[in-house]
């Protein structure tokens, strides 16, 4: 791409992700380096604007609604050369065809991570002070309880954090823990014992942070290999009141082995995912008080979009430049990525 080149450029996404994501300063800056083709947005690739559009497209910018990038597609898009997702995995629409053609792919993963990973912090120290249990006895008895006569458990001292994944959220949560009185394990068997001392973590088995971890906070892609990753033999092995979190996918975790687990109160769990998601309407963990389940939000909502479109527009900037992708998403990596 030779330098200052301004790309023609075309918006692939649902229209409510591109109304969320992609506000006017966005669209601007976009419009800043590229020829930006007018709206609507495509979220239909076989259309005959759509492939009048494409006929001419060498940067295609994608999000949450995007169609499968298909060999067909791609032959309708002959000068397509790159593509920018203003979301996470591009596991949805970018195929093997792209690979093949050699497109160029980069993606707003590491922009998604953080809101992820803080949320995930948020829920290991509210867990650690038992905030919502303690906030719902308080509003049923309207009367404080003895404080002197609190659990010895009950606290954030040296309580112990297991990290299932050093993902781009996995290696964020450690780096934010690092202020905290909390001893971090790790299980990533990508990782090396070297790079876990750098990373602050002491490496363990999958069984032993499971057994050892007051709190295991999941950060696994959702793969074959990682498919009820966190089995029912796993989850038996947890202390006693031990806290499972699950930002990743549902998933990764054995549903109905989670649903035992909690149930019976042998252990709690902080659940962003499920499997399914939505649970079914009578689904023992919604009225369950060692479970809290909530709508998939750990991931960028409202203003945390911004940081995703700003990614993507500062990724555009550079490939029109010559400069290359600051995230680019490599395809011999796609077997331990979402």
């Amino acid at each position: 791409m030779p330098p200052h080149h301004r790309p023609r450029a075309a918006l692939a996404l649902s229209r409510e992700a591109a109304e969320a994501v992609l506000e006017p300063p966005a669209l601007a800056a976009l419009a800043e380096v590229c020829d930006l083709a007018p709206p609507p947005v495509l979220d239909d690739l076989t259309t005959d604007r759509a492939r009048g559009i494409l006929a001419g497209t060498e940067l295609l910018v994608t999000g949450w609604g995007c169609p499968p990038l298909t060999a067909q597609v791609l032959a309708d898009a002959p000068r397509l050369r790159a593509i920018v997702h203003t979301a996470g995995s591009v596991r949805h629409h970018v195929t093997e065809a792209c690979w093949e053609r050699g497109i160029e792919v980069s993606s707003a993963a590491a922009a998604n991570a953080l809101p992820v990973a803080e949320y995930t912090v948020a829920m290991i120290l509210l867990s650690g002070k038992r905030v919502l249990e303690s906030a719902r006895d308080y509003r049923a008895a309207r009367a404080r309880g003895d404080w002197l006569s609190t659990p010895r458990d009950t606290g954030n001292y040296r309580r112990t954090v297991g990290i299932l994944s050093a993902s781009l959220i996995g290696r964020r949560v450690i780096e934010l823990l690092r202020p905290y009185d909390l001893p971090v394990l790790l299980h990533d068997p990508y990782v090396s014992d070297a790079e876990a001392a750098e990373l602050g973590v002491t490496p363990v088995s999958l069984a032993d942070l499971f057994a050892r971890a007051d709190v295991v906070s999941v950060h696994t892609p959702l793969l074959p290999a990682t498919r009820g990753l966190v089995s029912r033999e796993l989850l038996a092995a947890m202390r006693p009141d031990a806290v499972l979190i699950n930002t990743a996918r549902g998933a990764v975790v054995d549903q109905d082995a989670l649903t035992d687990a909690v149930t019976e109160g042998r252990i709690r769990a902080i659940l962003d995912v499920t499997d399914p998601e939505v649970l079914p309407p009578g689904h023992p963990l919604w009225d369950c008080g060692n479970a809290l389940i909530t709508p998939h939000l750990a991931g960028s909502q409202g203003n945390e979009w911004r940081r995703l479109a700003e990614l993507a527009v500062d990724e555009a900037r550079r490939w029109a430049a010559g400069d290359g992708f600051a995230h680019p998403v490599r395809r011999e990596r796609l077997a331990y990525l979402a």
